[in-house]
């Protein structure tokens, strides 16, 4: 049996992932250009709402970011790897409460700056484009509200012979 390579034709996918990681880069240029290193671009998110929250267990911290507990989890394992927070035992035996350590907590003023402004030049590339970034992304969540992906994917999928 012959198979043909599908992955030889260009992957729509690709220049969105690109783009994304080049954002993420060209955050994290921002950060080391004001000396804040160990930082991705994806812990400011989770520190600043621990900032203002206070210590939160993995699930509680997952819900107030709209995130999987398991994105959460290696996120906050990652933060725990940077020196940017620490985690001790809950209330129970089946839960851990996040905590900032001072480092996050030193980091959190410009963190708020960093995403302010970051949200800024977003409303400004919005400006800037034919079709604002935003309403590309609510009318593609409308369309897979009307139709999944997966059933877009599911009709379109042959099964190998």
């Amino acid at each position: 049996m012959t198979s043909t390579d599908p992955t030889t034709r260009p992957d729509p996918w690709l220049p969105l992932h690109r783009l994304l990681a080049d954002l993420d880069a060209e955050i994290e240029q921002v950060y080391t250009a004001h000396g804040v290193d160990g930082v991705r671009p994806r812990f400011a998110y989770p520190l600043i709402r621990l900032a203002h929250t206070g210590p939160l267990s993995i699930g509680e911290l997952a819900d107030a970011l709209g995130q999987t507990h398991s994105a959460t989890s290696q996120t906050v394992a990652a933060l725990r790897k940077e020196g940017l927070v620490t985690s001790e035992p809950g209330v129970d035996a089946r839960t851990r409460l996040v905590r900032l350590t001072e480092r996050a907590r030193a980091l959190v003023p410009f963190l708020e700056a960093e995403w302010r402004a970051t949200h800024a030049a977003v409303a400004e590339l919005d400006d800037e484009i034919p079709v604002a970034l935003t309403a590309v992304v609510s009318e593609l969540r409308r369309a897979l509200e009307r139709r999944s992906m997966r059933d877009r994917i599911t009709d379109h999928l042959v099964a190998p012979s």
